[in-house]
């Protein structure tokens, strides 16, 4: 029972998400949509025209599907001729498609000192290039402590170094910038 109200559920969540935003009471079929007219849509997919919901309700069930209504934001609102549980499934089936293959952009930061070594600069520029090369930005941090504090101006240089060095995968999205006591780069991909 709880399965099958989750999958209910689930649907509906598709069906909100596939048509913009559409609210359930705009998701309509068959003796529910009341409009004055609606333009139909056929089962191949071909224009039937614009008719009353009552004509539009006698060619589903000559043809023994549902009407359902698909986009009740245009002018006449759109009615289409299909059968409902194979066109949530398949709705479903899209819905999980494009969440599969989107890529949300991440932001990785790497941190730095202002006494580090040129060899563990390197190590943490390829650390960034891995991160840029899969799509990701990256926050450059450079942490000052103590007496370096009064010679912020005098380590800017390693941020530039770090941006140079991968000068051929990133652009520097926002320059080097104090905020409280780290200085900060973003770095994202070259497009």
């Amino acid at each position: 029972m709880e399965s099958s109200a989750r999958s209910f559920f689930y649907s509906i969540f598709i069906f909100i998400a596939h048509f913009g935003g559409a609210t359930i009471s705009d998701v309509l079929i068959n003796e529910q949509i009341r409009d004055r007219e609606v333009r139909v849509i056929g089962v191949n997919g071909e224009q039937l025209g614009i008719m009353s919901p009552r004509d539009a309700m006698h060619l589903a069930e000559e043809a023994e599907v549902d009407l359902v209504r698909i986009a009740p934001q245009a002018k006449p609102p759109v009615c289409k001729l299909v059968d409902y549980g194979k066109f949530r499934y398949e709705q479903s089936r899209k819905e999980k498609e494009a969440r599969r293959k989107q890529h949300t952009i991440e932001l990785k930061e790497i941190r730095l000192s202002p006494n580090i070594d040129t060899n563990d600069l390197n190590t943490k520029a390829s650390n960034a290039r891995k991160f840029l090369a899969k799509g990701d930005k990256v926050k450059v941090t450079l942490r000052f402590r103590g007496r370096e504090m009064a010679h912020v101006n005098d380590y800017r240089h390693i941020l530039d170094d770090f941006a140079v060095n991968l000068a051929d995968i990133a652009n520097v999205e926002k320059a080097p910038k104090m905020e409280g006591r780290s200085m900060t780069m973003f770095l994202a991909k070259k497009s």
